[in-house]
């Protein structure tokens, strides 16, 4: 039916690639791939708001917090008195300040990405410091079970308290080296499964975009699963993540339980 007879008049046809100019089609086809390139700005953007900072590749964490806390360890295990402390204390002290310091020197600033062999000196430095904590534990333990060792309660009091921080600072050490496979594997987003799930990883829309766990994460998590010998805000999610929570739990509260105990005893 025609227009003369009264009938719709025919849609025009959708334009073709032939009608558009070459050049205006060279230029679109650039733009396009631009917008799709993967350092775009807007895409990166994009990108930050569908996936957190914890699963995608990120610019890492500074190493000084980690050093600062690995330092204050050190500190306090060669502060323990002569009775519970390893001998001979030197040898500790130097063997760790040395591991410490060649970590230091090999990357003082950000943990951008994986360094096996910085990961086996860290993982070497924070086994000396829970072995010298472990054996310093032990000896107190024994002394209060046989109500030998230190007299004093403001002595039993602090040494306690030293060894308790202490393992504080050990265990949230192993908590940032190992969860989801250390430091540099978390910069580079490269295992989706946590093995502690952070109340920010529940509910993104409370965090900032960048957020993502650093050494101040695990050290609260340590310091509250030693002080209510259970996960608290943080649940592990795997099964090494939960063994070394439990037996951090466990050696918390035998040392809080004998010490305060003991410190009770001498007092009457």
């Amino acid at each position: 039916m025609n227009a003369d007879a009264g009938g719709p008049e025919p849609e025009p046809a959708p334009p073709t690639a032939a009608a558009v100019p070459p050049d205006e089609l060279h230029h679109l086809l650039g733009r396009l791939e631009h917008l799709l390139d993967p350092e775009h700005d807007a895409l990166k953007r994009m990108q930050e708001r569908v996936e957190p900072a914890w699963r995608r590749a990120t610019r890492g964490e500074p190493r000084l917090p980690v050093i600062l806390a690995a330092f204050a360890t050190i500190a306090l295990e060669m502060l323990l008195p002569a009775r519970v402390a390893e001998r001979p204390r030197w040898v500790f002290g130097v063997a760790a300040v040395l591991i410490l310091g060649a970590i230091y020197l090999a990357n003082p600033k950000r943990i951008d990405r994986p360094t096996p062999r910085l990961r086996i000196a860290s993982m070497v430095l924070i086994a000396l410091l829970s072995a010298n904590n472990a054996a310093s534990a032990v000896r107190l333990v024994l002394d209060l079970t046989r109500a030998q060792g230190i007299r004093t309660p403001a002595g039993l009091l602090l040494t306690g308290a030293a060894i308790w921080l202490t393992n504080v600072f050990v265990f949230s050490l192993w908590y940032w080296e190992l969860d989801r496979g250390g430091p540099g594997s978390r910069a580079l987003g490269a295992s989706p499964y946590p093995d502690f799930l952070f109340p920010q990883m529940t509910t993104p829309t409370l965090a900032p975009v960048d957020w993502e766990p650093a050494f101040v994460d695990y050290f609260y998590m340590s310091f509250t699963n030693a002080t209510a010998f259970s996960p608290t805000d943080v649940m592990p999610m795997s099964r090494w993540a939960k063994l070394l929570m439990l037996l951090q739990s466990a050696i918390s509260l035998v040392t809080v339980a004998l010490v305060i105990a003991r410190a009770v005893n001498i007092l009457k």
